[in-house]
């Protein structure tokens, strides 16, 4: 059973944080600034200040625990993502997390990872918002998806948990409860959080009650 003092008291000990800017590179396009790889088809703005609150952006904190470097931990309850760096830090991100009573917790394995992925959204979210109808058979990946700039998608016991985490074009929600379950993060944070990991990639999302 997964609880919040194995992996996540210790990482908010008292130390000092660091805040750390993307490590994506930047290129112009049209006289603006966005975050983008040589692969990307499309423009990653960076999201500017007063949008997502200072303990929401990426920063190193102290984190002890015995989970391999690599390892994910979401923490549900307190909306921050862990990528552990090492026996006592870890990279902290911000995210959006399921709505009450949307959510999966566990243990599971990232098993794809998808640059600009397609949504299509399941019958029972087109069921409670019809207007979903018309994306029935898939949008596109881009700027308007949300998914965002990249997808990883998370396998438990060979069997995918259609939860994912992925990006957003809606970075105003980081740090709130407003998915439909999957674990939403800044693109400028998706795109580093998906050129660190490798397929196999242990991810532990911590439930609320957790």
């Amino acid at each position: 059973m997964l609880t919040r003092r194995q992996f996540v008291a210790t990482a908010l000990a008292a130390g000092a944080t660091t805040l750390y800017a993307p490590v994506i590179h930047a290129r112009s396009s049209q006289g603006k600034l966005f975050y983008a790889t040589p692969d990307d088809k499309h423009p990653i703005l960076p999201v500017g200040p007063g949008i997502v609150p200072l303990e929401y952006r990426k920063q190193i904190v102290p984190y002890a625990n015995n989970l391999d470097p690599g390892a994910i931990v979401v923490d549900t309850r307190n909306k921050f993502l862990y990528l552990k760096l090492d026996p006592g830090r870890a990279m902290r991100y911000g995210v959006s997390v399921g709505k009450e009573g949307f959510g999966w917790s566990g243990h599971a394995n990232i098993m794809r990872k998808v640059m600009w992925p397609k949504w299509t959204p399941p019958r029972e979210m087109i069921a409670r918002d019809r207007k979903l109808a018309k994306f029935a058979n898939g949008m596109p990946g881009g700027p308007a998806n949300p998914l965002g700039a990249r997808a990883l998608y998370l396998f438990k016991d060979g069997k995918d948990t259609l939860y994912r985490i992925h990006g957003t074009n809606k970075p105003e929600s980081i740090g709130r409860a407003q998915s439909s379950g999957c674990i939403r993060m800044l693109n400028e944070d998706i795109v580093e959080i998906y050129q660190r990991t490798v397929m196999g990639t242990d991810v532990y999302v911590l439930g609320k009650n957790g």
